[in-house]
């Protein structure tokens, strides 16, 4: 492979290591500026730098004495530092000619002195450097030279503990949306997109808690769609699917946000209608009858299906036992099927008498 090959594939592998980082152009940070301050102390040096080889810059995490975050590549001593061994030591900038003409050493600040150690990936793979400066020549002790390269392994320990850090956040919030997943697909009917039998009992238990009720009692509404046999014997299973989803998407529409819609099982449904009388719950009624006649359903042999819907209708408190609840509603239905279907029977409050009320109008 040619020479300039190698080296863009090299570029390209440095510059995605450092993108894995996420770190570039991020805020400060204490953890990182601490390090900066204990290379200097260290070294007894005036300005100290955390910075990262991008594919134009050299960037600066943190630095102490510069009073810049960046500068272009073309004028940066740290990017010959990724090409050299693990710490790189320049001791008079200026009586060395591939950086004596650099702005940083001809103007202000008026470098001389350059230490920079070695910012690698797990991998080997340099990615910048942790560097020292002085404004007069000088060297580096074997001490200050170690504790420059063992600062360095630290910079890449946090930056390594920052990656875990998101990888675990983004693992959570993979498990909490496969969990929140779950519970959906454990809630929910998989036909009709609305709340399963299960799913409904825990809400008609939590509407019947005390707290839960703000005033007015809620209203249960429990519903059974008429000659549903008879469609599937006429026009087949596929079909009666198609009635049970057609029915449910108009339930949506009809009913108000608040309202909670479950499927009860087969063709049953079942609407808790938080805060509303009988009378509201009785026109909600009186609209599900209107937009089922309204709303016919197209078969495959260019017929209109339409579909018909019995109902019983009655309060929910916490003064009655949600069985007994279910109960009544479950006797209210069958006497709408027992006085021709296509109708609402609901409980009446005049003497505690149960009265039939057809929902069309």
């Amino acid at each position: 492979m040619p020479k300039s090959c190698r080296n863009d594939n090299a570029q390209a592998q440095r510059l995605a290591a450092l993108a894995a980082y996420e770190i570039l152009d991020t805020p400060p940070e204490a953890a990182f500026d601490e390090i900066t301050e204990l290379a200097a102390l260290i070294c007894d040096v005036p300005a100290a730098v955390i910075n990262f080889i991008d594919r134009d810059r050299q960037w600066f995490k943190s630095e102490r004495g510069l009073g810049i975050r960046e500068t272009p590549l073309d004028i940066s001593i740290c990017a010959h530092v990724i090409l050299q061994s693990e710490l790189f030591v320049v001791p008079d900038i200026r009586l060395d000619p591939r950086f004596a003409h650099f702005p940083l050493v001809t103007g202000e600040p008026h470098l001389r002195f350059y230490a920079g150690a070695l910012l690698k990936s797990p991998d080997g793979i340099p990615i910048g450097t942790l560097c020292v400066l002085d404004y007069q020549p000088r060297e580096l002790s074997q001490k200050q030279r170690t504790a420059l390269i063992t600062l360095a392994n630290q910079v890449m320990a946090n930056l390594e503990l920052m990656r875990a850090h998101r990888a675990q956040a983004t693992l959570i919030q993979e498990l909490q949306s496969a969990q929140k997943e779950l519970m959906h697909l454990a809630s929910t009917d998989p036909l009709t997109g609305l709340f399963n039998r299960r799913a409904m009992e825990e809400r008609l238990n939590q509407a019947r808690a005390p707290g839960w009720q703000r005033g007015t009692p809620a209203t249960l509404m429990l519903m059974d769609l008429d000659h549903f046999k008879a469609i599937n014997d006429e026009f087949g299973h596929e079909t009666g699917d198609r009635v049970i989803a057609h029915f449910a998407g108009i339930c949506k529409k009809v009913f108000r946000q608040s309202d909670v819609i479950g499927r009860w099982g087969g063709e049953e449904f079942i609407v808790l209608l938080p805060d509303t009388t009988e009378d509201e719950a009785r026109q909600a009624a009186a609209r599900l009858h209107r937009s089922l006649r309204r709303s016919p359903l197209a078969c495959d042999d260019y017929r209109s299906l339409y579909i018909t819907v019995s109902a019983g209708l009655c309060g929910l408190s916490s003064d009655r036992e949600l069985e007994h609840t279910l109960r009544l509603a479950d006797r209210l239905l069958y006497q709408a099927k027992r006085s021709g279907r296509n109708r609402t029977v609901y409980e009446s409050q005049q003497d505690g008498q149960h009265s039939a009320h057809t929902g069309i109008p």
